[in-house]
C-alpha cells in the first residue's frame, strides 16, 4: 500500500486548533490561567507523539555476531508502555514483555525497549502496537523467534465511556518458534510470571 503524504499544519495552525477545543467545552480562551495553554498542549504533543519522526528498523540494524553459541531465549521484561489510543486520543498505560530467540546475531538489549519506544509514541491500538514491535524484530533481525505481550489500563475506558477502571487488557504476538514450539512458548511466559532472577537473589 503506498503510503499517503501528510502535510502537517504550522505550529500556530496547531495552537489556534487547541483553542478552538478548549472553546467547545466551554472554557474561556482569554481567561489568564489558560493563557499559554494551547503552546504547552503542541508541545506535549511533540513528545507524547515523537515516534513518528524516528525508524524503529534503523535502530535494528547494528547487531553482534560474537555469540559463543548462545541460542536461547533473550527477553526485557516490563518496558513501560505510555500510548495513546487512536479512537479518543486517550492514553494507555503499562508494560511489554520483548523476547526473541537469536539466529547468529543479537542486538543490544536497549535497542529494544528503543524500538518500543518508538512505536508506543503514535497513536494507534494496543493491538497493532503489540505487532509492530514483533514484526519489526523478526523483519529486521530474522532470528528464530519472536514473542511480545503488552498489557495495559486504558484510560478511554477507565474515565469516560463505561468508566471502569482496574481493568487490564493483554495482547501477544507469537512467531516463529515461539509460535510452532510449546515448550519455547511454555518457557517465554514462565520468564514473565516467574518475576526478575535478580529481585529474587
Amino acid at each position: 500500500m503506498k503510503k499517503r503524504k501528510i502535510v502537517k499544519p504550522t505550529r500556530q495552525q496547531a495552537e489556534d486548533a487547541v483553542k478552538t477545543l478548549m472553546a467547545f467545552v466551554g472554557e474561556d480562551v482569554k481567561r489568564p490561567g489558560v493563557l499559554e495553554t494551547p503552546k504547552r498542549v503542541v508541545k506535549a504533543y511533540e513528545d507524547w507523539f515523537a515516534g513518528y519522526n524516528e525508524d524503529p528498523k534503523e535502530v535494528l540494524k547494528k547487531t553482534f555476531d560474537e555469540l559463543e553459541g548462545y541460542d536461547e531465549i533473550i527477553m526485557l521484561r516490563d518496558i513501560r508502555i505510555e500510548s495513546h489510543c487512536e479512537h479518543h486520543i486517550a492514553p494507555f498505560i503499562g508494560s511489554a514483555h520483548v523476547a526473541y530467540l537469536p539466529n547468529k546475531r543479537v542486538v543490544g538489549i536497549s535497542k529494544l525497549a528503543r524500538i518500543t519506544r518508538i512505536y508506543m509514541k503514535r497513536m494507534q491500538i494496543q493491538e497493532k502496537l503489540t505487532a509492530q514491535i514483533a514484526n519489526c524484530i523478526q523483519e529486521v533481525l530474522k532470528p528464530k523467534g519472536v514473542a511480545v505481550v503488552v498489557e495495559a489500563q486504558h484510560q478511554c475506558m477507565t474515565t469516560r465511556g463505561v468508566g471502569t477502571p482496574g481493568i487490564s487488557m493483554v495482547t501477544s504476538q507469537l512467531l516463529g518458534k515461539f509460535r510452532t514450539d510449546a515448550s519455547t512458548r511454555r518457557e517465554f511466559y514462565s520468564m514473565i510470571n516467574q518475576g526478575s532472577i535478580l529481585k529474587k537473589n
